[in-house]
């Protein structure tokens, strides 16, 4: 078993589907160590995407994602990353395949509903940035 984290970006919850997407998640057989409702401030978005610092869409991301409240959550699963990724599909919803988290409540490239780790090491430094590790279960 392997960790990733996960969060369900403000457009999808402002739209109320974070319900959804948690059921989703664990229908596709994530096990949930940890979960909170948190509103990112615009300090914790510019480190949370700090890798993305000289990109032109930088200012566009931490604008979006402190703009309301997101969920995050710690998932458990064999070969998380992986299977997140596969979860919830390709950035742009247009190009994602059926069935996936983004085709079914995405907006668009840039309002794509939710966020997952590219690998096992940010991984755990993105749990690490929200959850402290007596907040996480099992």
């Amino acid at each position: 078993m392997s960790r990733t984290f996960a969060m369900i970006k403000p457009d999808a919850v402002q739209a109320g589907n974070a319900g959804k997407i948690i059921a989703h998640l664990q229908d596709a057989g994530f096990r949930v160590l940890g979960m909170k409702l948190t509103q990112i401030s615009r300090q914790q978005a510019e480190k949370f995407y700090e890798v993305h610092a000289a990109r032109p869409f930088y200012g566009e991301l931490v604008e979006f994602m402190s703009s309301g409240p997101s969920v995050v959550l710690a998932l458990e699963s064999d070969n998380a990353v992986t299977k997140w990724r596969e979860t919830i599909g390709a950035t742009d919803p247009a190009e994602a395949a059926e069935g996936t988290i983004r085709k079914l409540y995405a907006e668009s490239k840039g309002k794509n509903a939710v966020h997952g780790s590219d690998s096992d090491e940010n991984a755990a430094i993105e749990i690490a940035f929200f959850f402290s590790g007596t907040e996480l279960v099992g």
